[in-house]
């Protein structure tokens, strides 16, 4: 294997800065499944709110396939103006009461996933990251009406032995993410997973009431302090439109309906063990089923936009868009 050291250029000032630290570090990585954006959104809100610096940027052009996820660019009328790729990157962030933790954000490696993790595993020793913490969101039969409920998964049981169990067995495709944690786990370090659950039926719109639940759980979770007033503000926004855009819909009044009933009906049997509790302000917004439905069909014309839904998932982060 390759020197796993040359994949990234480390910022020797912003290392000095780590010293004794022991931060946490967020994972949050593009290209597999992010349904509803929730995990872009969370880390992007990070970046945008919390004061940060550039610990860490790998070399982008050893680890993506461009035929694969071609990058975006910009036509002017008679030339190209601009090429935009995205980074992946390391960053030193200090969260509302001053604790610095990581983030390692950016699109997923398309290759080298053995040299990344072991550059990554690198950088974890050498500024001694006490915890990982991977967030994500995945498409799940559940309904916009009802709290968001998270699956989670540790390399220590202890973790998260008062999380529902939410799968089984089962053989799935692997990630990025999924990978380093089992390396992690390989070594006896501490890591952990949060995937929120986003309606399937919304899975390819922005969904900010996953991140907001993500980011008040990795706080739980970490004891890590983050602004998520805007959060909150985008959630109850993105519900009230969602309320009011499929208050028309016979089709989505009866879909949304059977999977409330379900939902209620696997929370009662679980003596409601592992899902959220509902807040009684929650629950007063919640719309009956009379007022679901004209928003169903633009969230199924959404879906099917994908020229529109690919630019979106190449639009850089703040920070991380690099022009020619």
């Amino acid at each position: 294997m390759l020197d796993p050291r040359s994949l990234y250029e480390l910022s020797s000032e912003v290392a000095e800065q780590m010293t004794g630290s022991r931060p946490v570090m967020l994972v949050q990585l593009d290209g597999f499944i992010d349904a509803g954006q929730a995990g872009r959104l969370f880390s992007a809100h990070l970046l945008e709110h919390l004061d940060h610096q550039l610990l860490a940027e790998f070399d982008h052009d050893q680890l993506h396939d461009y035929r694969s996820r071609r990058p975006m660019m910009d036509y002017d009328g008679d030339h190209w103006s601009s090429f935009r790729t995205r980074k992946l990157r390391l960053h030193r962030l200090t969260d509302a009461q001053g604790e610095v933790f990581l983030l390692f954000t950016g699109p997923e490696p398309d290759v080298q996933w053995e040299r990344t993790v072991q550059a990554v595993l690198g950088l974890i020793d050498e500024f001694g990251v006490r915890l990982t913490v991977a967030l994500t969101g995945i498409p799940g039969a559940v309904p916009h009406t009802r709290p968001v409920a998270l699956n989670a998964h540790a390399t220590d049981p202890d973790l998260i032995r008062d999380e529902q169990s939410w799968f089984g067995e089962a053989e799935v495709q692997a990630s990025f993410s999924a990978m380093l944690e089992y390396r992690l786990g390989e070594q006896q370090r501490t890591a952990l997973g949060f995937e929120a659950f986003v309606p399937h039926y919304l899975a390819q719109a922005a969904f900010p009431q996953a991140a907001l639940v993500l980011g008040q759980r990795i706080a739980q979770a970490t004891g890590l302090v983050f602004p998520l007033a805007g959060l909150e503000e985008a959630a109850a926004s993105n519900m009230a439109e969602i309320v009011e855009e499929v208050a028309g819909s016979g089709e989505a009044q009866e879909m949304v309906g059977q999977l409330e009933q379900q939902y209620d009906t696997l929370r009662a049997d679980r003596g409601g063990i592992g899902f959220p509790r509902p807040a009684s302000e929650d629950l007063a917004s919640v719309p009956t089923a009379d007022e679901i439905g004209a928003a169903f069909e633009r969230f199924l014309a959404e879906r099917d936009d994908t020229a529109d839904a690919e630019r979106d998932d190449d639009r850089p982060e703040p920070g991380d868009e690099d022009r020619d």
